[in-house]
């Protein structure tokens, strides 16, 4: 038996707005579809953010026995400066600025990409198509929606019809949006423009001399609009109905808008039976923006090289301060924030390595099986990865609990406790112990220990000067010493 057979699964549904109770469209079996980077630049930590939380929501589906189909595209071509319908492309516009290749700024920028996703401890999603690998599906979906009247072709581009398309169907239903709405708030069109009206899309743009990145297609040379691309490598990998489509908050309007509009002109119904939003994360209390210096990249806080935090911190600190929000919740980044998170991770680790170590009695204090069903439960509320924090630090107390004494636990229920925290902490947390090999962490104990017994013939020569400066010196290079009856103790 699957675990998923018994734990009910609840996702917050961005199409309906409440919560609903997870049914796959096949038993066992996941299509999930995340709208990927447009690789132009290094990647920035708000959507480094969007990815964690998908990264978490995939390793939980397959802990609890789904077999997942990932795709996260990767977006090579098509998305104009300021997400506007005419323009340069973002990628060509890099590309003239830096004197280089559209496809060299694809390559850095990817390579960026993947290595600091790879620092996080990312899995690599089952598929990451590229938009200008498929630009032959993408010409065929425009085909269709032309056929099926849902779109127009002027003078080499075609654009999606919006206002014919709500007469069949509902444009906005994602955003809460009516097109009678969007209408009245909306300028007429200049006369140059070459649209019907300002809420159509391009599905296909016609391109400029000028224009670098270009495709033949029955309508001459051109490139094709930004939103087509997921359209058609969501449905080419996972059917034209999958089961969840993930993204920015940012996204849902106009880009998850006008794939569904595209999906549903195209193949009569609507793609997607759960629509999932991650929020934003914020830097001291404002907006994350490159203009106003507000901004750092995930690299800059590995190393420690910025103006902004007070020291380097690890990926797993950054991804467990990351964790301890809801997906759906704006996050602020700050030092003080990061300072708590290495305090909490560490004491996690701290607690794996206590736990390994605890003797075991004939009874138990605590009642591991009710804690465990406790993280599924909080799992199983829509991802909610600060209750199961809370869960894992009450784990925390009862095993320091059990370690002064004061508590007792089975051998048996010992291992499930620690199965289960190196289950959530890492498979599905994602966070990992870095420190070296088992035989660097004993050397490391030793020297500490021989550290600990110097200070110990210092304290009894009444030298106190030598021995608080191996305490202070440890503590410096965050190592905590900690007298007790039973001797010292240390921490890293």
């Amino acid at each position: 038996m699957h675990l998923y057979q018994n734990q009910q699964l609840k996702i917050y549904n961005s199409l309906s707005g409440k919560k609903e109770i997870f049914e796959p469209l096949n038993e066992g079996h996941i299509g999930m579809y995340v709208c990927g980077p447009t690789v132009y630049s290094n990647v920035h930590l708000g959507n480094c953010r969007t990815f964690m939380s998908f990264d978490m929501i995939f390793r939980y589906l397959r802990h609890l026995g789904y077999k997942v189909r990932y795709v996260r595209n990767i977006t090579d071509a098509g998305h104009l400066v300021d997400d506007a319908e005419d323009g340069e492309d973002k990628i060509a516009k890099k590309a003239r600025l830096e004197q280089l290749e559209p496809m060299e700024v694809v390559q850095r920028y990817t390579i960026d990409f993947h290595n600091i996703l790879e620092q996080f401890n990312f899995l690599p999603p089952s598929i990451e198509p590229t938009a200008t690998g498929h630009i032959i599906e993408q010409i065929e979906i425009i085909k269709d929606i032309l056929k099926k009247g849902f779109a127009y072709e002027v003078n080499g581009s075609v654009y999606f019809d919006v206002s014919k398309f709500n007469d069949s169907y509902e444009y906005g239903k994602l955003s809460g949006r009516k097109l009678e709405d969007m209408i009245a708030n909306t300028r007429e069109l200049a006369g140059q423009d070459e649209k019907k009206s300002p809420q159509d899309f391009a599905l296909w743009k016609k391109a400029e001399p000028q224009h670098i990145m270009r495709w033949p297609s029955p309508w001459g040379d051109g490139f094709p609009g930004w939103h087509l691309e997921c359209t058609a490598m969501s449905t080419k990998y996972l059917g034209e109905t999958f089961d969840i489509h993930g993204g920015g908050m940012d996204l849902k309007f106009p880009h998850h808008e006008c794939e569904i509009a595209q999906a549903e002109a195209c193949y009569g119904h609507s793609p997607v039976r759960y629509w999932m939003h991650a929020n934003m994360l914020t830097m001291n209390g404002k907006k994350m923006a490159k203009s106003t210096g507000n901004n750092i990249l995930p690299g800059d806080i590995f190393t420690g090289e910025n103006d902004i935090l007070s020291k380097a911190f690890s990926p797993s600190v950054v991804r467990f301060f990351m964790m301890q929000a809801h997906y759906t919740s704006i996050l602020d980044l700050s030092n003080d924030a990061l300072l708590a998170s290495e305090k909490g991770f560490g004491r996690l680790m701290d607690t794996l390595s206590t736990l390994e170590a605890l003797e075991t009695g004939i009874s138990s204090d605590f009642d591991v099986e009710a804690w465990k069903q406790q993280c599924y439960d909080a799992m199983n509320d829509d991802f909610n990865t600060p209750i199961l924090i809370a869960n894992l630090f009450e784990a925390v107390k009862h095993v320091n609990l059990i370690k002064e004494g004061k508590e007792s636990i089975t051998a048996g229920d010992k291992e499930t406790l620690t199965q289960s925290l190196n289950a959530f902490i890492f498979d599905i947390l994602g966070l990992e112990q870095k420190g070296g090999t088992s035989e660097d962490a004993g050397k490391l104990s030793g020297v500490v220990e021989l550290l600990i017994q110097l200070r110990k013939d210092a304290r009894e020569n009444k030298d106190f000067a030598t021995s608080d400066k191996i305490r202070d010196q440890l503590a410096e290079l965050g190592i905590q010493l900690k007298d007790g009856k039973e001797g010292t103790t240390f921490s890293i």
